[in-house]
């Protein structure tokens, strides 16, 4: 089965066979995770489309797939020929698909996912439109186990220590934390299956995921047990140990639900119904009580400690050393030396690779020229690139996994001359971030409420940009970690902004076809006063690296925000020319002089 044709006949003969009308394949695993390791790619190994978000339905005269705005573009051209249709949403939390679903769904029919990889809320969210059409849900079937016949193994790589002083909380004292909490909540155990939460807790690292320092895995925990459901021989004999002291179990990573079957009904379980699937939300006893509330170490883990913010700041300045050697040998080749996108991935990645502490990108880089920077999510690939050359923009997001934290962070670029509309875009793009920057707001504001001061320089002038202006990144951890995002999302309690987290500002405008502009930085929340109104916060500025200021229209920028990008680019400039020299230190120099 080599084609997508050959793969959908396959799934409607096995789901023929199911008595099955209908087969629903999102893109997860049972972590929720956002990267997902190949053995649960099965929407992309489905359907050949290779976006990181989507949701697969497959009937035996239709096929659809839904996709945001960020894809639309790479989406058509991997789905071509494959009978499958594109289905357009504005944003990857749309339920649009659940509209397709109540209406050509029939009385009688049947829907199949595996409820294994569903989370429990879209589970739970699909079950009420479903009943409401008398439309039979079956979530104890993978109806791909059966077809996907060269399926991925599980990974095996080996799981490590993050150490001191990186890890600055013990083992001991984080457990003691979710501890607390859980007695707070009344509960007798604690359930966690995010991978990045159960990393931060232990104080371990991973490679099972690609760009995510993460491992296979789930986590129980009882006031006086934590049992770690994993395979044990990604640990070797001195860790094991080491666990062991802190009160660690392992047992086998599929016996998680056997275990969960097992407990007691009598005590309570707490768990967090957004980060948890269908399938291990049934396997907990039916009458065993529940409280449901976010999982205490995702917010634990949001709020960096002091310490920890130090290493984010040395990391930052190794990252930011090491785009000043790749902007320096960008400056001497460009339209001198045949380079492509691909080439700048390549570049960028050595520069990271030769500083202390590297371990790896932290997502795959995003390097468009002109009309490829116009796709937010795109990315250049041996059969479809383009060269830079000429005059124009070149849009580069990259980032880096270090032990001190991890990076996030977007630069756009004059290729020969720009236009006075590529200035125009660029120094709006700049006053948005700038904007959102300079902010100060009372603790635990709700973060999406944060959104418009990115948006409101663009919007004075009719534009507007269809993705998030920011996430939470965690510390050597996710790139993409919640619970707070600078959004249009339904804010929720758990979103209120607190001290220590550490979130992207990243606005753009995209113009199809022609040209994109995205300027980001990571902040952390410090912070401000505290007074007769109330407790407020600010934004420290943790990304070091120029922004470049010949692609700026200085007439639309303010005193406030010419002032704010001199004292910014005189602090670049102290923190990383120790770190630099030569060329490198020549561009740093050349790119951070005062407007």
């Amino acid at each position: 089965m080599h084609t997508i044709p050959q793969r959908l006949t396959a799934l409607r003969q096995a789901m023929q066979q199911q008595h099955v009308d209908a087969c629903l394949i999102p893109s997860s695993d049972p972590h929720l995770s956002e990267y997902l390791p190949a053995h649960w790619q099965a929407r992309q190994w489905l359907s050949g489309f290779k976006g990181s978000m989507g949701t697969l339905i497959v009937t035996h005269a239709q096929a659809g797939l839904w996709a945001d705005s960020r894809y639309w573009e790479q989406a058509e051209l991997q789905l071509a020929g494959s009978g499958i249709t594109l289905m357009k949403i504005q944003t990857a939390a749309s339920t649009q698909h659940l509209d397709w679903l109540a209406e050509h769904l029939q009385p009688g029919h049947t829907l199949a996912v595996d409820g294994d990889v569903i989370g429990l809320a879209a589970a739970q969210a699909l079950q009420s439109r479903l009943d409401s059409k008398g439309v039979r849900l079956r979530t104890d079937i993978d109806l791909l186990q059966t077809i996907w016949q060269d399926r991925p193994a599980l990974p095996q790589a080996a799981i490590y220590p993050h150490p001191a002083p990186f890890a600055s909380t013990s083992r001991r004292d984080k457990l003691a934390a979710v501890r607390q909490a859980m007695q707070q909540a009344g509960a007798d155990y604690h359930f966690i299956s995010t991978l990045d939460d159960i990393a931060w807790l232990l104080n371990l690292r991973g490679a099972d995921v690609n760009y995510n320092p993460v491992f296979i895995s789930h986590l129980l925990l009882s006031p006086d047990s934590a049992t770690l459901f994993v395979d044990s021989n990604k640990l070797d004999t001195a860790l094991q140990t080491e666990l062991s002291a802190d009160g660690v179990q392992l047992v086998d990573y599929h016996h998680a639900k056997a275990t969960l079957a097992a407990l007691p009904v009598s005590n309570t379980m707490l768990l967090d119904p957004r980060r948890i699937t269908l399938g291990l939300y049934q396997a907990i006893p039916a009458t065993m009580p529940r409280q449901q509330a976010i999982n205490p170490s995702t917010l634990l883990k949001a709020r960096k400690t002091a310490a920890e913010a130090v290493q984010i700041r040395k990391t930052m300045e190794q990252d930011g050393a090491a785009l000043c050697e790749f902007f320096a040998w960008f400056e001497q080749v460009v339209n001198r030396e045949a380079i492509t996108e691909l080439t700048i991935d390549e570049q960028i990645t050595a520069a990271r690779a030769r500083r202390p502490g590297f371990v790896s990108p932290s997502f795959a880089t995003i390097a468009g020229f002109n009309a490829n920077g116009a796709l937010p999510h795109y990315r250049a690939t041996a059969e479809a690139h383009a060269s830079i050359a000429g005059n124009g923009l070149l849009l580069i997001d990259s980032g880096g996994q270090y032990h001190g934290g991890t990076t996030d962070i977007t630069r756009v670029v004059a290729v020969g001359s720009p236009s006075a509309e590529q200035k125009r875009d660029f120094t709006l793009v700049l006053k948005g971030t700038l904007n959102l920057s300079m902010a100060h707001f009372p603790r635990d504001t709700l973060s999406p409420m944060l959104d418009a001061l990115a948006r409101a320089p663009m919007w004075q002038h009719d534009i507007d940009f269809g993705h998030g202006t920011g996430h939470g990144v965690g510390y050597f951890l996710n790139v993409h970690e919640g619970p707070q995002t600078i959004s249009r999302s339904l804010p929720d309690a758990s979103m209120a902004m607190q001290q220590g987290m550490i979130t992207s500002v990243e606005p753009g405008i995209y113009r199809p076809g022609q040209w994109g502009v995205r300027i980001e930085n990571l902040v952390l929340n410090v912070a401000a006063q505290k007074n007769g109104f109330g407790d407020f916060l600010r934004f420290e500025t943790l990304t070091l690296c120029p922004i470049d200021t010949r692609c700026i229209e200085h007439a639309l920028l303010s005193r406030q925000e010419v002032d704010w990008l001199n004292h910014y680019h005189a602090e670049v400039r102290r923190r990383l020319q120790p770190l630099v020299d030569g060329t490198a230190r020549d561009w740093l120099l050349q790119a951070t002089k005062p407007i």
